[in-house]
């Protein structure tokens, strides 16, 4: 996204100018991970008119490349563009995994497999996927999503809890990111805890309480992803002692593996539909 000002409203562009044109007065957009909320009150020749009802108590200022979610709008955008085709040819042949972002449905997975079914040479396999999971209606799909990709290559699945946050709410994250952890345990689909983990140590040098308990469940994980930051190296070994030390508290826990509520609540017919 992008900022501009002229006479009026301040104004703010999508990359994906399509998107604009799927949004119903009512809809709430968040921006920039949630730090603003708002939502559409118009609907205007060029895109919408948004009101703010969220923001923090000082302002916060648009930068460029922030990201917009639309968690109650099921937006007909291809997760493939024609740039991601064109580029398949070369990572096809360099890369060992291939992340792809924003994955809503087991239909779009098949697309990329269609596309990944290119001769290759002959010390060369076919790159494994990384599912990242971002909106409600991957959450929605992710059982046919996984069945789909894992059934003809190599497949994990990244809890993107940045945007995943954002779509599903704050409260319900905690449930979600667990459910979608039995979820890949019984698909034996190993799983990437990413998005903040041991942020303020990676940044700072100091890690917060809340990020030692997070780190503390990413033990459930097979994988976890670390942003960058000066401080990275610290984080690194953090990171490895505690998950060295919880794994010896796990053999000890036995998680229930109650019907999946949550999932059943988020997507019942009473909610927003995907």
């Amino acid at each position: 996204m992008k900022g501009k000002r002229k006479d009026g409203p301040p104004r703010v562009g999508c990359t994906i100018p399509s998107v604009l044109a799927q949004l119903q007065v009512g809809a709430p957009v968040w921006i920039d991970d949630g730090v603003i909320g708002a939502r559409v009150t118009a609907r205007t020749e060029d895109g919408v008119l948004l009101e703010i009802e969220q923001a923090p108590p000082d302002g916060k200022k648009i930068r460029t490349d922030k990201g917009l979610n639309f968690p109650d709008t099921d937006l007909e955008v291809a997760p493939l563009t024609a740039k991601d085709r064109e580029d398949l040819a070369f990572v096809v042949r360099h890369a060992d995994m291939i992340g792809y972002s924003f994955v809503p449905s087991a239909a779009d997975v098949e697309l990329l497999q269609d596309d990944l079914a290119r001769p290759l040479p002959a010390d060369r396999a076919v790159p494994a996927l990384v599912l990242k999971i971002e909106t409600r209606r991957a959450v929605r799909h992710l059982p046919e999503i996984i069945v789909q990709a894992a059934s003809y290559l190599p497949t994990a699945v990244m809890i993107a809890r940045g945007d995943l946050a954002v779509e599903v709410g704050y409260e319900r994250l905690t449930e979600i990111q667990e459910e979608i952890l039995w979820l890949c345990e019984a698909a034996h689909v190993p799983v990437i805890w990413a998005t903040q983990v041991l942020e303020r140590l990676a940044q700072e040098g100091v890690p917060s309480r809340a990020e030692m308990s997070d780190v503390a469940l990413a033990d459930y994980a097979e994988c976890v992803m670390l942003n960058k930051g000066p401080y990275i190296v610290e984080a690194v070994r953090l990171l490895d002692d505690v998950l060295l030390r919880m794994q010896a508290h796990q053999h000890k826990k036995s998680p229930q593996l109650r019907a999946l509520r949550s999932w059943q609540e988020l997507f019942s017919d009473a909610a927003q539909p995907l």
